[in-house]
């Protein structure tokens, strides 16, 4: 099974270390002809996990991406959510048919609040048969590290999710499968909203107290829209464990670890920074900015019960002061 990655920051970067770690050549596309030649040169990413060295005989760098996705059987997408419609916009509309895709993104398409799967199936006829999610609690630092770390791999098909999980499996990373596509996507939108808010109220010197029970309402916010949403979509099911890790466990580390930037990024809201400020500072994208819109556009239509995600949204996107905010939250949690 031959696999391509599209995208070069620290996720792409860090699942392509995973890849060639177990011995298998990728083909990788790059945006940045400068970045290849760095990468050509020093053996590793210059602009992200620049800890992790690959040998080049296992990479096939391009920046046509129609030649990755052509040589490759599976593409892993790893491109910040605000950039899929770019990036994939080059290709023609049969070039995945035959190809297996496998989303690493975590967010929803800014400008049409799609999923990467709905918006494969509208512009490509891309059956969501041959689609998959790889998700979980993660971060990119700590698979450079070589720390263990769990991915949970999501499919309708779970056989064919064992399948392409098993290229993944190292022995720092274990990999879980599961059926839930839909539910593991929107798990980890809501999540980097809730851990953005986490950061706020780290920056508004909230202690570890109050965050602890703001997770515990924010867990239990994510599974009630995901029990509204879901039975819409023809894809409920009542055995889905939403303790797991793809589920509450992302939330957790995405809301408490340093290396989180929708905390991060929160943070610096919390202590004053403006949306644009905190933006120049960080210099990566943090999801949970354009996904606390997403949502609160799908939820005008869903009606799920959101006051925490709301909340976020309106300190993000209406200009309501994060104190004044984060006392309405006060009031919410239980």
């Amino acid at each position: 099974m031959q696999f391509g990655i599209i995208g070069s920051g620290s996720w792409a970067t860090a699942l392509a270390k995973i890849l060639t770690d177990n011995g298998n050549k990728i083909f990788w596309w790059i945006r940045s002809e400068e970045a290849i030649r760095l990468m050509k040169k020093r053996k590793h990413n210059a602009h992200y996990l620049s800890g992790a060295y690959f040998n080049q005989d296992q990479l096939e760098m391009s920046q046509d991406i129609a030649t990755v996705v052509a040589h490759s059987d599976v593409l892993v997408i790893a491109v910040p959510s605000a950039y899929v419609v770019d990036a994939l916009s080059q290709l023609d509309k049969t070039a995945f048919q035959g190809k297996k895709i496998v989303s690493a993104i975590k967010g929803i398409l800014p400008n049409s609040y799609e999923l990467l799967n709905e918006y494969l199936t509208k512009e490509f006829a891309f059956p969501i048969e041959d689609y998959f999610t790889v998700l979980g609690p993660c971060h990119a630092e700590e698979v450079a590290a070589e720390k263990l770390s769990y991915l949970t791999f999501s499919g309708i098909q779970e056989s064919e999710a064992y399948g392409i999980a098993r290229y993944f499996q190292t022995e720092y990373l274990n990999t879980l499968v599961n059926h839930d596509v839909l539910g593991v996507q929107f798990a980890a939108v809501l999540k980097n909203i809730y851990a953005l808010g986490a950061g706020i109220a780290h920056g508004l010197e909230y202690g570890d107290n109050f965050l602890s029970v703001y997770i515990a309402n924010a867990a239990n916010e994510m599974v009630g829209f995901l029990r509204t949403l879901l039975p819409i979509k023809n894809q409920d099911n009542p055995e889905i464990n939403y303790a797991a890790s793809v589920y509450l466990g992302d939330l957790l580390v995405t809301c408490y670890s340093l290396y989180s930037r929708n905390r991060t990024f929160g943070n610096m809201i919390g202590k004053g920074y403006s949306v644009k400020a905190a933006q120049l500072e960080l210099n990566m994208v943090a999801e949970g900015y354009n996904a606390s819109k997403c949502i609160e556009k799908i939820n005008e239509q869903l009606k799920a019960e959101m006051p925490i995600a709301h909340t976020i949204y309106q300190i993000l996107w209406e200009q309501l002061p994060a104190e004044d905010g984060f006392k309405k939250i006060e009031g919410y949690l239980v």
